[in-house]
């Protein structure tokens, strides 16, 4: 393989123009392309380790998105309980429960405030006028 090189002329009188001569390589020093068997091979093994690679990120990213505490991840209350469960089992203020057998005025209280059921007692027997409900009874929480 030849190669041109741009060389001025030095005979003439006015300024130089650029003439081409022929350059002959060296062995040494043109970097001798690859067999295409090994390009191939090569490349498989890029994409291998990349596809590795990416896999593993997905792993630790997974891993650390599940372990993160927080309330869509299954975040527990102070009382212990996990809050999907502890939202589901309290009553709030204007939403009517119905009575089930064995429900008492304590026991709707608990449901009401789990942390200080003498306050939501107070309140339903204020609401109920009685300190005694039966079942079935629609009771709207204060």
């Amino acid at each position: 393989m030849a190669a041109l090189e741009m060389m001025p002329r030095e005979d003439w009188e006015f300024p130089a123009a650029p003439t081409l001569r022929v350059v002959r390589p060296e062995t040494d020093s043109l970097p001798r392309a690859l067999p295409v068997a090994e390009r191939r091979a090569r490349r498989a093994a890029l994409l291998r380790r990349r596809r590795r690679v990416a896999l593993c990120a997905g792993l630790v990213a997974s891993a650390i998105i599940l372990a993160w505490p927080g309330h869509a991840f299954g975040h527990s209350s102070a009382a212990g309980l996990s809050s999907d469960l502890a939202s589901s089992s309290t009553l709030s203020a204007g939403m009517v429960y119905v009575v089930q057998p064995g429900d008492t005025v304590d026991s709707i209280a608990r449901l009401v405030n789990p942390v200080q059921p003498q306050l939501a007692r107070r309140d339903l027997v204020a609401e109920l006028r009685s300190d005694v409900v039966v079942a079935g009874e629609h009771v709207l929480i204060p």
